[in-house]
């Protein structure tokens, strides 16, 4: 089997996910890689050159919310810019990621398979869910665009009012027709695509952390399991290939945290800042219906969908490294349960070598400055809040 068939084997990554990471040029020989990077960079350098042209000439605005809603969509854009850069210097690292599934794939037994398969097939049902919200909160903003397209004015009179989805400044005035709509497609298209590649991209960290915690279940397995052999083949033998195996997912975990490290760096900083903006739109929207008794429904939820996005793509990273450290732990617990006081003392010390290299855990660093956990995660929601009170005191 060649390099280029062992890292598109089936169960290595979701069809989904892989239609996505050659739409970037991310994917192994991906044809006219290059050309799709241009594309995005192009583009994303277009946009990105608009919505900060907007944010400076609407920056000492009195309508603080309407500022924030067009921030949050600017940094998430930049957040996906930065992810990409990164991601595409380090795909050497992760063509090497594949070919190890790949490998892991093939040299399954039956027995270890079933657990593989568990853990592919929850990867494909994750990978759904948060593309799926994802998309739902662009939809949600083209819903919100579509609803403030009229107003009624104190006479009863229907205005129409040109909004966009994105919030950009265009060189020229786009509010006569058909070139409003041909732009209200393009920022549509190009939104709704965007926020599925980050998505994605989210989804490629929990189907790598999926099966890395699957090796690590079939280690444990093999520990719990393993017994002197009292005929002819050595205990060593065996232990020695356990010890290879730990070796493995060790080496497997550090390329994880290689490609992802200053991906949640990023991740990790943004949210604070997405939170915080978002979260202030939705308490000044529900502040101006309790003060108009009026209720723009289209803008709350629109701002509550952004807002779980937001939450759940900050989530994503902390619950994965809180996951890989816990099943890190279980490799020590398992090998401790063997019955190694059986062994022979020649024997035993393996097992000690594997007890000891596991009290070293594994995990996801932000910029290998802090281990990110559920307990980073409650940061990053008190942290925004916090500046939501401070912001909403202010405003």
């Amino acid at each position: 089997m060649s390099r280029r068939d062992r890292m598109t084997a089936p169960g290595t990554i979701s069809l989904s996910v892989q239609i996505g990471l050659r739409i970037i040029g991310f994917w192994p020989d991906t044809p006219c890689a290059l050309l799709f990077r241009g594309l995005w960079i192009l583009t994303i350098a277009i946009v990105q050159i608009y919505q900060y042209w907007w944010i400076i000439i609407h920056f000492r605005t009195d309508d603080m919310s309407y500022l924030m809603d067009g921030l949050s969509v600017t940094i998430e854009y930049t957040v996906m810019s930065f992810k990409l850069i990164i991601l595409w210097l380090n795909s050497r690292i992760f063509y090497d990621v594949l070919a190890a599934m790949a490998a892991d794939w093939k040299e399954a037994a039956n027995n270890e398979v079933h657990i593989m398969t568990s853990k592919e097939n929850l990867s494909r049902r994750f990978s759904n869910v948060i593309i799926g919200i994802h998309s739902a909160a662009v939809c949600c903003f083209g819903i919100e665009v579509l609803a403030s397209h009229t107003h009624y004015d104190a006479d009863g009179i229907e205005t129409p009012v040109r909004a966009f989805t994105l919030k950009l400044q265009l060189p020229t005035q786009c509010n006569e027709s058909p070139l409003y709509e041909i732009v209200m497609c393009l920022e549509f298209f190009h939104q709704l695509v965007s926020s599925t590649v980050t998505g994605i991209l989210n989804s490629l960290l929990i189907t790598l952390i999926l099966h890395t915690s699957g090796q690590i279940e079939i280690l444990c397995d093999a520990l719990r399991n393993i017994c002197s052999d009292k005929n002819n083949r050595p205990l060593g033998f065996s232990m020695k290939e356990l010890i290879g195996k730990h070796q493995k997912i060790i080496i497997f975990s550090n390329k994880i945290e290689r490609i992802f490290s200053y991906v949640a760096l990023i991740q990790f900083l943004a949210s604070t800042l997405l939170t915080c903006c978002v979260g202030f739109t939705v308490i000044t929207s529900i502040s101006t219906m309790q003060d108009s008794d009026t209720i723009d429904s289209a803008a709350l939820i629109k701002a509550i969908v952004f807002y779980m996005a937001a939450a759940v793509e900050a989530f994503i990273f902390c619950f994965c490294g809180e996951y890989l450290s816990a099943k890190s732990k279980m490799i020590g617990d398992a090998a401790y349960k063997s019955i190694w006081y059986d062994f022979q003392p020649n024997e035993s010390k393996f097992v000690l070598l594997i007890i000891l290299r596991s009290q070293r855990r594994l995990t996801i660093t932000a910029g290998k400055m802090m281990d990110l956990s559920l307990e980073g995660f409650t940061s990053i929601l008190k942290a925004s809040v916090s500046y939501v009170s401070v912001l909403h005191a202010m405003y």
